[in-house]
């Protein structure tokens, strides 16, 4: 079987999107195909170990009657996929349909060992005739069964990982103003991975997790700094049961079944608790949702954790509590990025309270300026603040601001982050020093004197300089244009003498 490429893979998985355009809104799109992409994988990759143990245990003289009842043993594959559930069967149904595939999501996750597949399949509701008729599934079956996705044809589990990753960036795309319930835009998440930069053996937490996007980019960079993501434990709890639902498929794809992903409201209802106490994690990141106005208010006052040790957030504006809750959450040598609207940077009340007791502890490290349009669901620009519980001595007392507004390409629906964005947003950070228009490394004392304001233009003159007048340079274009005028006008004059149209 000839091994796939990137872009192949990529290319059919995202035509399956054409099946469904019609039937349903966009924005669902991506539950059903993932739990298709995932059936398909479990059944391909199960067809490729039995056939292994086979020849296993046929080289070693038994039969292969014998061979096949060894291979159908549970403990001799990473996931067990019964009979209901295997592609084979599943591809020859041709009535009731999204039934026959629900009974496979079942009977996946009900199997003694699933562990890591329990509630991760069914949640995506296939039942639905009017939406999802036989027709429909038929295509889409067909349509999978098209291409192998087992380990001979897809040998590094990362390069599924990675469609599947492509597959969330283009649904987040076509769903528009809903994709930004699941998805960070792929450079925003470098960005702010790049900054915290974690590295093998610690303990990393997204408590708004969504897609999971940001924890495997922490995997990833690891491993791009020679140490071993293997190494890397993962963290994170997402409030949407679907999300949730891709989240847990994202981790599996990419060969990290280790990773904890807990359902539930973080705010609420926090689930990354060991001995009944909050976990404390070495780097914690986030896109929480911007300024929600149901976020918990109630609960946060009647918290016994003491993460709200600042004040709680209006009622309102919910963004300083998911700060306080990572804050909360980190070691003591821990750091933390966090994207937020500017609103929280400059918003008084009791907003501006918490502010102040987070700056006075010396915790906020950075506050970076983003340019606007660039997430699903909002085009208002957004901030990233990086808070560090042990700042370097140089750091202790300062903020460094940073706008970087300004740097960024036009995309279609989004603005994007360039690669030279990113690493200029990087470079600056490291460097820790002024530059003109664009970094200031602000004492605390002068954030104190500002009443606790963080508006970057409070620090970073944002203003384009005129360009100097160069007034002889401006002197010889007036005269020019005189001559010019003149010159143009005696022309005139010659001319209508000549016509006898002017006397002298």
């Amino acid at each position: 079987m000839t091994k796939l490429t990137q872009k192949q893979l990529e290319s059919h998985l995202w035509e399956s999107a054409n099946i469904l355009r019609g039937s349903i809104d966009s924005s669902d799109y991506k539950n059903y195909i993932f739990g298709m992409l995932f059936l398909k994988r479990l059944s391909d990759v199960f067809e490729d170990e039995v056939k292994t143990v086979i020849e296993r245990e046929m080289a070693e003289g038994r039969s292969r009657a014998e061979a096949e009842a060894i291979a159908e043993d549970p403990d001799e594959h990473q996931f067990f996929v019964p009979e209901r559930a295997r592609w084979k069967n599943l591809s020859q149904k041709t009535f009731n349909i999204g039934e026959e595939i629900q009974k496979a999501f079942y009977a996946l996750e009900e199997h003694p060992n699933n562990p890591a597949l329990v509630g991760v399949l069914t949640p995506i509701d296939f039942n639905n005739k009017e939406r999802l008729p036989d027709v429909t599934l038929l295509r889409l079956i067909a349509h999978f069964g098209k291409m192998r996705l087992g380990d001979e044809e897809i040998p590094n589990p990362d390069m599924l990982g990675d469609a599947y990753m492509y597959l969330i960036a283009k649904f987040a795309d076509d769903a528009g103003k809903k994709g930004g319930e699941f998805y960070t835009p792929r450079q925003v998440v470098r960005l702010l991975v790049e900054l915290l930069k974690p590295t093998e053996g610690m303990y990393i937490c997204d408590p708004t997790v969504g897609s999971g996007g940001m924890l495997l980019e922490c995997a990833r960079y690891v491993q791009e700094h020679g140490g071993n993501p293997r190494n890397l434990r993962l963290f994170g709890q997402e409030k949407n049961l679907n999300t949730w639902s891709i989240a847990k498929m994202n981790m599996l794809l990419h060969g990290r079944l280790d990773a904890v992903i807990e359902k539930g409201d973080t705010i609420r209802d926090p689930k990354l608790k060991r001995d009944g106490q909050l976990m404390l994690f070495n780097r914690v990141l986030a896109n929480p949702p911007f300024s929600l106005s149901s976020w918990g208010k109630e609960e946060a006052e009647a918290d016994q954790s003491e993460r709200f040790q600042f004040g709680v957030p209006p009622a309102s504006y919910g963004d300083l509590a998911f700060v306080q809750h990572m804050i909360a959450t980190l070691m003591l040598d821990g750091m933390c990025g966090v994207v937020m609207p500017h609103g929280v940077l400059f918003r008084g009340g009791q907003e501006a309270k918490i502010r102040q007791g987070i700056i006075e502890k010396d915790w906020l490290e950075a506050v970076i300026g983003l340019p606007p349009n660039l997430f699903y669901g909002t085009g208002i620009p957004a901030a990233i603040l990086i808070f560090n519980k042990a700042k370097r001595k140089d750091r202790t007392g300062q903020i460094l601001f940073i706008h970087a507004a300004e740097g960024f390409a036009n995309g279609t629906n989004q603005n994007v982050l360039r690669d030279e964005d990113v690493a200029n947003i990087v470079s600056a950070y490291d460097a820790w020093e002024n530059q003109e228009r664009y970094a200031s490394v602000v004492s605390v004392d002068e954030v104190r004197e500002n009443d606790y304001n963080l508006n970057i233009p409070r620090y970073v003159d944002t203003v384009e300089p005129e360009e100097p007048v160069d007034m002889d340079a401006a002197i010889a274009r007036y005269q020019e244009a005189v001559q010019a005028r003149q010159s143009a006008e005696a022309k005139l004059a010659d001319h209508l003498r000549r016509l006898g149209m002017l006397k002298d």
